[in-house]
């Protein structure tokens, strides 16, 4: 005897069940995309957090070229060009060199140096 497959019961309580289901699937849904669109808000655009990486990058880069700083010790922040150095340099030589570095790279408005002297 072969098995018959009976067409499933419809349980007429259970379709309630499954629109609200799927308007908790579609709210959550755009209240996630919402909330991406409002992490942007109040922060930088996308262009210039690419070109505050590029700066970042272009000191970072300097700092390695240049023998008298210590760049892996130097930690370069920008936002919106103002840049932040903050870190260890081993000479007041060295912190005023970061400084010089970062104020000389295209797109910098301002540097704050934060590095502390320690020998």
């Amino acid at each position: 005897m072969t098995p018959q497959f009976l067409p499933a019961k419809r349980h007429p309580h259970r379709q309630p069940l499954l629109g609200l289901a799927l308007g908790l699937a579609l709210l959550g849904g755009m209240t996630l995309s919402s909330v991406g669109c409002s992490v942007l808000q109040g922060q930088q655009s996308v262009g210039a957090y690419a070109s505050d990486t590029a700066i970042t990058a272009k000191i970072k880069a300097k700092m390695v070229e240049d023998k008298s700083t210590t760049a892996m010790a130097i930690d370069v922040d920008t936002q919106d060009g103002n840049v932040i150095l903050s870190g260890f340099a081993k000479t007041a030589a060295e912190k005023a060199q970061a400084e010089a570095l970062a104020r000389a790279t295209d797109g910098v408005k301002g540097v704050r140096n934060l590095l502390v002297v320690r020998p």
